[in-house]
């Protein structure tokens, strides 16, 4: 069985800062060769199916992120997860509380596509009992910081070595063209594509392709985050948190979860459970302590729904089971 040792986790970590760092600065970082580190990139991409994807964020470009919450028919639950993960607009697809609750994370582009899933196709949907969809307010964790920047895999000046410059607050949305929109899409896929890879498929030259990479990242549009398997490395319960914080304190809670080492994303989001967190924890024992002795602490937290994760269908990217 695979064993991670601290130059894993060094990687990881390193990758998460910078998704995009040469191997050449990650090995002098982390004072080994460039060989071993791209022997061990290899090893982790096979063994815990480690990938480096792009990521936008949408609040840049004007857009909102909703969280849709499905309760279905038994039978109904796999297929239908499934059938969203193949949607380009679906970044999350959670199989949950025994099999008859499936849960989306969407990014539509336009409102139009927002309604059209939402309103029409979602709800129409055969065995599907009820659909409860979330706006996603405010992100207090989660987006460009990823649960790895919380594991002290990398000291503080190691940290320093490998994190990018910190991106610019437009004063405006960001407007997109079509080479932004397929870089982005690209990336969306293998966030260490080569630039002559990306220009050859953009039909544009590497300059140009580095200059709009650049750019996207310096604009805070662009970022990379890393999916791998957690239970190789001792984290083998998933769940998600529903929290009913009273308004006064919401801002507060949300500041208290995001320094919380097992929550991996925290918001706030519209309807009566006004707060939603993603937390990963190593045993079902250890979500309790954490339930009890944390969460259950924060001033303002009127009650807690948990729900746990039977199945990851889709985090990031969608692949097909085998």
């Amino acid at each position: 069985m695979y064993q991670p040792d601290p130059l894993d986790l060094g990687l990881l970590q390193a990758l998460q800062l910078d998704g995009r760092a040469p191997f050449s600065r990650i090995a002098d970082v982390l004072g080994v060769s460039d060989q071993t580190i791209a022997r061990r990139y290899r090893r982790l991409r096979t063994e815990v199916r480690l990938r480096v994807l792009g990521m936008t964020d949408q609040s840049r470009l004007g857009r909102a992120n909703w969280i849709v919450r499905l309760r279905c028919n038994p039978d109904a639950a796999e297929p239908l997860a499934d059938a969203l993960a193949r949607r380009p607009d679906t970044s999350y697809i959670g199989l949950m509380s025994g099999g008859t609750e499936v849960m989306c994370a969407i990014r539509p582009r336009s409102r139009q596509d927002r309604d059209e899933l939402l309103l029409e196709r979602l709800p129409r949907t055969r065995r599907v009992t009820s659909v409860d969809a979330y706006c996603v307010l405010h992100h207090f964790y989660g987006g460009p910081l990823g649960w790895l920047n919380k594991i002290d895999a990398l000291d503080a000046a190691q940290e320093r070595a490998l994190r990018p410059p910190p991106a610019e607050t437009p004063a405006d949305v960001v407007v997109l063209d079509g080479l932004d929109e397929k870089l982005l899409d690209l990336l969306r896929q293998d966030g260490r594509a080569t630039a002559t890879g990306l220009a050859t498929a953009t039909g544009q030259t590497e300059t140009v392709v580095k200059r709009r990479m650049k750019a996207l990242r310096g604009q805070g549009v662009l970022y990379f985050d890393v999916e791998y398997d957690h239970e190789p490395f001792g984290h083998g319960t998933e769940a998600v948190l529903w929290l009913r914080v009273d308004p006064t304190r919401l801002r507060s809670a949300g500041q208290a979860l995001a320094g919380h080492r097992e929550v991996r994303f925290a918001a706030a989001v519209s309807g009566e459970a006004n707060v939603v967190v993603s937390v990963l924890c190593r045993t079902t024992e250890d979500l309790f302590a954490y339930l009890a002795d944390q969460v259950g602490s924060i001033p303002g937290v009127r009650a807690v729904e948990t729900v746990p994760t039977l199945r990851q269908v889709k985090t990031l990217v969608y692949e097909p089971r085998r």
